[in-house]
């Protein structure tokens, strides 16, 4: 079988690793222009298409027989070919309705609020409604530009259904979740990267929240049955979402000047098959290492440049990241390396920390540890996990591959 996902732009998907668990048909992306998408599907030369931003409306009408629940709403994600007859399904329908039983929500008798008005938000405003809730409204995007949405403050459970936030744009928030005083839940599409800024400030908030990645593989799961005409059982949602996130997670290793985290990273990277970054590495690369630019400029103008690195490397996928032994030191880092990642602090005895060509570390024994005394915490609050430095550094990695549970997957990359 040769299936494909279309889309406009296909650098932010998961999609392929999700279907090679699921069976063993090709599965490749094509990217088209809106122009092409009909050339594509009159040649009908595939047996299936998933379909993706922007064109889920679009090959509507190409479709020979569009079932009952895509007729509904208004939006084709999986399409079949069958005997050379297109029949268009809509499955992110499932999708969703596994998202919402990923986060907790309670849906019924709540006033919901949809941000978009695109393919995938017409599926959530037919789920809302089936579930019971008090009222669905969706925003546009010429609402959320002006940002005026004071007509929407009352909301109990959002959903965004916009691509903003999404990968490569990072960062990014579609609303301030601040002005939205009765908000329970928020659910976001998105699912690269793993937390949107939507996602991370609901968090702060205590709300429910659940990412798109749950949403991706159910709504793959009924697709591959299509596809197949075999039935998945529901467990392998939760087993190849387990997989998809720790070969997609960034392993970010944070910890004070001197701990390792570069030989331990370059170590680990090699031995999981990942890419390996330094943020100090990459900040020399633009001329001046970390050393050169606090000595002439003063410890807070590193930062901003050290901000601004952490800010690109951290929106990749899959790869492992050392960070400077002060980054925990500005609070706008938090959200940057937590976008995508399991985030390890590696705790080294303060006697056993390397100073070499680390100005902020000089002063002796004491002075680190006045420094490591004012981090701890920093380091605790960033890192969801923690693993004391060993002997050898090859030990260490692998202390790090047992707590964050990559062990023998490690090597199942994603790309």
């Amino acid at each position: 079988m040769k299936i494909y996902l279309i889309a406009k732009k296909l650098s932010h998907s998961f999609s392929k690793p999700i279907h090679n668990e699921l069976a063993d048909y090709s599965y490749e992306y094509k990217e088209l222009l809106e122009n092409e998408v009909g050339e594509f599907l009159r040649k009908k030369e595939f047996d299936g298409l998933n379909v993706t931003i922007p064109y889920k409306q679009t090959v509507m009408e190409f479709m020979d027989e569009i079932s009952p629940e895509a007729q509904r709403i208004g939006a084709v994600n999986t399409v079949l070919n069958k005997n050379g007859k297109l029949i268009g399904y809509n499955t992110d329908y499932y999708g969703f309705l596994h998202q919402i039983k990923e986060s907790g929500a309670e849906i019924k008798g709540k006033d919901t609020v949809i941000l978009g008005t695109g393919g995938a938000a017409k599926t959530v405003v037919c789920v809302l409604s089936d579930m019971g809730a008090r009222s669905v409204r969706t925003v546009t995007s010429a609402e959320i530009k002006a940002g005026d949405l004071k007509n929407y403050h009352n909301a109990q459970i959002i959903v965004n259904a916009t691509p903003v936030g999404m990968y490569p744009e990072t960062g990014n928030s579609p609303i301030d979740i601040k002005d939205f005083k009765k908000c329970e839940a928020v659910l976001d599409l998105i699912y690269n990267p793993s937390k949107t800024r939507l996602i991370l400030d609901a968090e702060k908030k205590g709300l429910k929240t659940a990412n798109g990645l749950g949403m991706l593989v159910a709504q793959a799961k009924k697709a591959c049955e299509i596809f197949t005409g075999k039935k998945i059982p529901d467990s392998e949602i939760s087993r190849i979402k387990n997989i998809i996130e720790k070969n997609t997670k960034n392993i970010v290793l944070v910890g004070m000047p001197g701990s390792g985290k570069s030989t331990v990273g370059q170590y680990l990277a090699e031995r999981i098959g990942r890419e390996f970054y330094d943020s100090d590495e990459e900040i020399s690369k633009k001329g001046e290492t970390p050393a050169e630019i606090i000595e002439k400029y003063g410890e807070e103008h590193f930062r901003s440049i050290e901000t601004e690195a952490l800010a690109d490397l951290c929106k990749k996928s899959g790869c492992v990241i050392a960070t400077g032994g002060g980054a925990v030191t500005r609070e706008e880092n938090y959200d940057i390396i937590q976008q995508n990642a399991m985030v390890v602090f590696i705790d080294r005895d303060i006697e056993r920390l390397s100073t070499n060509g680390r100005p902020l570390s000089q002063g002796g024994i004491e002075k680190l540890r006045q420094m490591y005394e004012l981090r701890y915490p920093l380091y605790k609050k960033f890192s969801h996990f923690s693993v004391k430095s060993q002997k050898t550094w090859q030990e260490t990695a692998s202390q790090i591959l047992k707590c964050t549970g990559i062990g023998k997957n490690a090597s199942e990359r994603t790309n």
